[in-house]
């Protein structure tokens, strides 16, 4: 076995170029099998994580269509017919939703002192964090007093409270600009990231929506609402009930063929939304991987015919001093099975070296999956092994007589 291993070491030592060759699809075909389907499985992770920070046990009623675009969740903000008693015939008439709060939310600059910076202003009621998740790290959150006195107050994002202030903490207390409106600055949010809308929530200005709706823009109509739902509810039916509630309400007739103008989501919705993105970044990556591994293998197959071919002189001496069949089988499925070996280990090492810059500037959760390393180690050498089967019987069945007197 050593004695094979050494002759099988040493002969893709002196064919050093067909060599590097045929070990470069291995080497492809793992660094996209690694790279890849790693980078699949932290984006679903990084997923499942946004969907988190969308609030415990979460149904929301939008108004329009939601569509995913370019990784983000939108819904169609043109739509008027969502409105306050909407909202409240909802949680009405969930009997599982234990609390609730409507939003409007629009992109919008706030100015503070000659600093201004675009952010996304949501108005809702004071339940908010409760409902989404979330609580002020500095300060406080405004209270049902100042949704019902219409109050002139507003709840900053740690990111905006940053670029206005220059530190989160000094933004309580402070003022800010919305229009030709001023707002006194209540707290600042803790840091949240984006959830799996799409929404960064450290951008956010929360203001009361009475506030908005009457002082800041004189709208009617709201963009959806949050509901919170008791634990063991069933989503699915809850989710048919706040439909059939909407469609009552807009006079749409189902059975007439007319669309919805609302949306009506889970958490999970919006994770299979994603899941579309993610599942084609899997599939890609099985592909080009699969392609690479396949032109690899008909590299080896190649480069191991020439070499049987080439050394047919060296088959017949090893046969005439003694050398079984199986010796020159497992001689070249060594040599084939080394060179897969080591192009789908270079690959794979690679691979993980690009994962950890990707995870870094890409701000993915470190996701590394040992079957998944394992499993492209295995079947980069069990790739050289196929691949070289045919060579090796073919050196095995060399005619020992018909060599010797040939060469």
């Amino acid at each position: 076995m050593f004695l094979s291993l050494r002759i099988a070491l040493k002969s893709l030592a002196t064919h050093k170029m067909r060599t590097v060759l045929a070990m470069l699809g291995v080497f492809l075909g793992a660094l996209a099998l690694t790279g890849v389907l790693h980078i699949s499985l932290a984006m679903e992770r990084k997923a499942v994580l946004e969907t988190e920070k969308l609030g415990p046990n979460l149904l929301m009623a939008m108004s329009g269509n939601i569509r995913f675009r370019r990784g983000d969740i939108r819904a169609d903000a043109g739509n008027t017919r969502f409105k306050l008693p909407d909202a409240l015939a909802l949680l009405r008439g969930l009997p599982s939703a234990t609390d609730g709060v409507p939003y409007l939310a629009f992109p919008m600059p706030i100015r503070a002192g000659d600093r201004k910076t675009m952010c996304q202003v949501v108005a809702t009621w004071p339940a908010y964090p409760k409902i989404r998740g979330g609580a002020p790290q500095y300060g406080h959150f405004f209270d049902q007093d100042d949704e019902d006195d219409r109050a002139l107050v507003c709840v900053l994002g740690p990111a905006i409270a940053t670029r206005l202030f220059g530190a989160p903490q000094a933004a309580v207390g402070q003022s800010v600009h919305i229009f030709r409106a001023r707002l006194k600055v209540l707290g600042v949010m803790e840091e949240k990231g984006a959830d799996v809308s799409g929404a960064n929530q450290d951008e956010q200005i929360f203001v009361p929506l009475s506030t908005y709706m009457r002082r800041l823009s004189n709208r009617d109509y709201i963009h959806g609402v949050y509901m919170q739902m008791a634990d063991g509810t069933d989503f699915e039916t809850a989710k048919a009930t706040a439909e059939h509630i909407l469609r009552r309400r807009h006079d749409i007739k189902v059975d007439k063929g007319q669309p919805d103008d609302f949306r009506v989501l889970t958490a999970k919705d919006t994770m299979d939304l994603k899941q579309q993105a993610l599942d084609l970044v899997a599939t890609l990556g099985y592909i080009s991987s699969s392609l690479s591994f396949g032109i690899g293998g008909l590299g080896i197959l190649s480069i191991m015919i020439l070499l049987v071919r080439a050394r047919r002189l060296e088959i017949g001496i090893r046969r005439a001093v003694g050398a079984r069949r199986s010796d020159i089988i497992r001689q070249f499925l060594l040599e084939s099975g080394a060179m897969s070996a080591v192009g789908g280990a270079a690959g794979t090492f690679a691979a993980l070296l690009l994962l950890v810059v990707v995870y870094r500037v890409g701000d993915f959760p470190s996701v590394f999956n040992p079957w998944l390393i394992g499993g492209s180690l295995c079947g980069s050498a069990a790739l050289g092994l196929v691949a070289g089967a045919y060579p090796a019987w073919a050196a095995a069945n060399v005619e020992v007589l018909s060599v010797l007197r040939d060469e």
